[in-house]
């Protein structure tokens, strides 16, 4: 298992673990959501490339829209 940061909070993932894979398990809809890996954004297009590492630091953000 690999230690990572995910808002803030410490979680346990496992090895070769994708961005896209731990938004599935995390229950959050890619096409909403804004990630960054260790202050770079990752475009949505590269979620099922991305792996993810021990000691990572990954925020997810929620889009808003409204008037």
């Amino acid at each position: 298992m690999l230690s990572i940061l995910v808002n803030g909070e410490h979680q346990m993932v496992e090895p070769d673990l994708t961005v896209a894979e731990l938004l599935t398990s995390l229950k959050m809809n890619p096409r909403f959501l804004a990630v960054e890996l260790n202050r770079r954004v990752v475009p949505r297009a590269e979620h099922n490339q991305t792996r993810i590492a021990a000691n990572d630091q990954i925020e997810i953000v929620t889009l808003v829209g409204g008037g």
